[in-house]
Order: structure tokens, then sequence, then C-alpha cells
């Protein structure tokens, strides 16, 4: 479970997170939506822990701040970060060793094969592809067995078997009691995932959706009553 309590950041006189709250629930795919500006990049640094803010942030029940509850929690950021001078082995062990994890050369094995992988692991950070960097950003997530997965716009760079396959993992660790939250702009994406959709404006958290309140209404038409209705059609949300 991941729980935000009215979580606010400021660059120094300038506010870019207002009392954001919400809440996505265990076995539940959790879908972070906003225009360019909206707050969605700081709540996702604030819950990923790379920045500073006002409120609460709790994984599981505990601070997310916490080392306990750090080694439950995996992020996939937009932007890859890969060590120039490790191959794609080394990175997944280095989280192996990071997180103290049991798993084994077979694990590790199918993990990188089923994003294609396996034949690249002795290649270099630097001489992979965008695209590649991020898969390999997937696998060390999902090596982790995490309760809580935040993932920022993950299919950007994917090729589209990589998407199918991410999208399928996605669900699997749903139906295994993950939490999975997605921060995207690419709407046709999670049309068939998400459970709960949370849509952001102007640092504050205007709307909030329940997949099975709305069962007629696709993504594009949620997001878009609420960030271009008026404000008498969002109050009377």
């Amino acid at each position: 479970m991941l729980e935000l309590f009215q979580v606010s950041k400021y660059y120094g006189k300038t506010l870019a997170a207002k009392d954001v709250s919400f809440m996505v629930p265990d076995g539940t795919i959790g879908v972070l939506l906003g225009p360019n500006g909206a707050g969605k990049s700081t709540i996702i640094k604030s819950i990923a822990g790379l920045l500073k803010f006002q409120g609460q942030i709790q994984i599981q029940g505990m601070d997310s701040r916490q080392r306990e509850a750090r080694k439950i929690f995996a992020y996939v950021p937009e932007i890859p970060a890969m060590y120039q001078a490790l191959t794609v082995a080394e990175h997944m062990e280095f989280i192996k060793r990071a997180y103290r994890l049991q798993t084994t050369e077979e694990e590790i094995r199918e993990i990188l094969e089923r994003f294609e992988l396996w034949d690249k692991k002795d290649k270099l950070g630097d001489e992979l592809s965008k695209g590649m960097m991020q898969k390999v950003s997937i696998c060390c997530a999902l090596m982790i067995h995490p309760r809580v997965m935040l993932l920022d716009e993950p299919m950007v760079g994917l090729d589209p078997k990589a998407i199918k396959e991410l999208k399928i993992v996605i669900q699997e660790l749903k139906a295994g009691g993950t939490t999975v939250l997605i921060s995207t702009h690419m709407l046709d994406m999670v049309q068939e995932l998400w459970d709960m959709v949370f849509v952001m404006e102007k640092g504050s958290l205007i709307a909030a959706y329940n997949r099975q309140e709305v069962q007629d209404q696709d993504l594009d038409q949620l997001f878009f009553r609420v960030t271009e209705g008026s404000e008498e059609t969002r109050k009377g949300e």
C-alpha cells in the first residue's frame, strides 16, 4: 500500500505541490496524470526519496524514508541512470548485493530474457540505447520483488514488444498483491491497466477516480473532463 498525507513541496518561494493526499491499496494499479508543470514529477521524486517535502508518505504503513520501507520499494525513473563502466549483468549483481537478495543466476537470466537482454548482459552501460537502459532499470526493479513499485513514464523509448511485456509484468505484480503507481502522459498505454487514476494540475490533486465507479468512460474522457472543464464542472465531480 502507498499512502500520501498532505504532501507539499516548495522550491524557494515557489509552490510545486500543495497538500497532495491519495492512497493506492495492495494489488492495485494507480495512474498519476497531469499536464506539464502539474506537479507530477515533484510527487514522484518525493515518493522515490529524491526530494525533501512536507507531509508524510507511507509504504506498507512505514514512513517512506525508513530503511525497511526502502527494501520493499522499487523505482523506475523516466531517465534511466546507469553506471557507464558496469555491464548489464554487473548492474543486476549490484542491486542483488545492495538489497542483500538471494536471487539465483537462473532467476536473473529469466528476468533479463523477458526483456531480451540476456544476450546484452556483457554490454557496458554507455553502450546501451535509452530503450535498453530503460529495460535494465525495469529488470533491476523486478529483482527486488517490491511490495510497492513506482514507474515514471516507463514506456517512453521502449519498443512495442517490450511495452507488451511490461504490461504483462505490471498485471502480474498486481495479481501478486503489489501496489503499482505509474506516472505518464501516454494515456493509451495504460488504458487497460489502471484501477485508480489521480489527476494533478498546478500542484494540486484536482480529481481521483476508481475504475469500478466509472466503467463507461475511458481515461481520455476522464482526464480532459477535469483539465479542460470549467471550475463549475470540476466542483460537480
